[in-house]
């Protein structure tokens, strides 16, 4: 299926001014004022502090937030989006990230908002888990632009997502609709950590991967550079794949199953047109991308998803940010100037 016109800037709003966008994860917490055009200003970042309290965690994002305040823009923002990593609660407005220990239902928009305000910037804040916000990144700048019903996937350490449909981002009540990687795919799956069985992210995560590649007898290669260890995750599993090994495929090829299953489920219950998969373990390319499309055509069968396209996220690393910004501005009603 051919793509609608290209989708606008979300609500065109944003050419009101910068939306403050804030990325937090469990390796690092950035900012950036992002504009229009979908170019970013004032970027900045703080390492995701260890070993330390909730009180710690959230200095570093005062931190972020004092950095973006000393842009000569700061003034002219209009709305700030939050993108974190799960499991989030957009309807508190709290986050409760695998990867930050010290935040279990941490009320970080009431808390960003108030960094915000006590800066000056009285102005509305949105919280969206890392899925949507690079769902709504792709759809406004990446891969699924022009395309008015998309499905887009995050394939790392675990499996996460978001939808479009009818040109809307669709984030559900708690801000988890959209979370591909706790379908089952296997109902005698082994347990998944999230109390299930056989989930996509319990096959189809790198650490599934590499582990279940380790199961089956696989070894990476020693010969990983000068002095580096053998590489035995996702990524190593990958570079053995390309050579060949035929675990290494195998392994590609059951994710890939997992996945395809998965996307063909979505896509038949709310009709999407592209499913877009960014992530560290699409950075393998055709060694996962080819075993998804080889299966999804045993399971996209029914008429109205067989021209199902699967392709690659194109934004990389700045989603976390633009994909903020862009669930600030689709979600958020339209705003006058704020009032500063």
């Amino acid at each position: 299926m051919t793509p609608t016109a290209p989708s606008p800037t979300p609500r065109a709003a944003a050419a009101a001014g910068p939306t403050v966008a804030i990325d937090v994860g469990g390796t690092k917490i950035a900012g950036a004022l992002v504009h229009a055009d979908g170019t970013m200003t004032a970027t900045t970042r703080r390492a995701t502090p260890r070993a330390v309290d909730a009180e710690g965690v959230m200095a570093a994002v005062a931190e972020v937030v004092a950095d973006l305040s000393a842009s000569p823009l700061w003034a002219s923002t209009v709305r700030c989006g939050i993108g974190s990593a799960g499991p989030v609660d957009t309807s508190r407005g709290t986050v409760s990230p695998v990867n930050i220990g010290a935040w279990r239902d941490f009320p970080v928009q009431e808390r960003v908002a108030a960094e915000l305000a006590a800066r000056g910037a009285h102005v509305p804040t949105v919280l969206a888990g890392d899925g949507v916000a690079m769902t709504a990144a792709e759809h406004w700048l990446g891969a699924a632009r022009g395309y008015a019903n998309a499905l887009c996937m995050v394939v790392s350490t675990g499996v996460g997502g978001g939808l479009i449909l009818n040109n809307r981002l669709h984030p559900g009540p708690t801000g988890n609709a959209g979370h591909i990687g706790h379908i089952s795919v296997a109902f005698d799956g082994e347990p998944c950590a999230c109390g299930g069985r056989g989930c996509v992210e319990s096959v189809a995560s790198g650490t599934a991967i590499a582990r279940w590649a380790r199961d089956q007898g696989w070894k990476p290669s020693a010969d990983s550079g000068a002095g580096a260890a053998p590489d035995t995750t996702a990524a190593g599993v990958a570079a053995a794949a390309a050579q060949g090994d035929p675990v290494a495929l195998a392994a590609f090829d059951r994710a890939g199953r997992a996945l395809a299953a998965a996307i063909a489920a979505a896509a038949t219950l709310v009709e999407t047109d592209i499913a877009v998969i960014g992530g560290g373990v699409a950075a393998a390319g055709d060694i996962l991308f080819g075993p998804i499309r080889t299966h999804l055509a045993q399971y996209a069968t029914l008429s109205f998803v067989q021209g199902l396209k699967v392709v690659p996220a194109t934004l990389g690393t700045d989603a976390g940010l633009i994909g903020a910004a862009a669930a600030a501005t689709m979600l958020l009603p339209p705003a006058p100037a704020a009032t500063r």
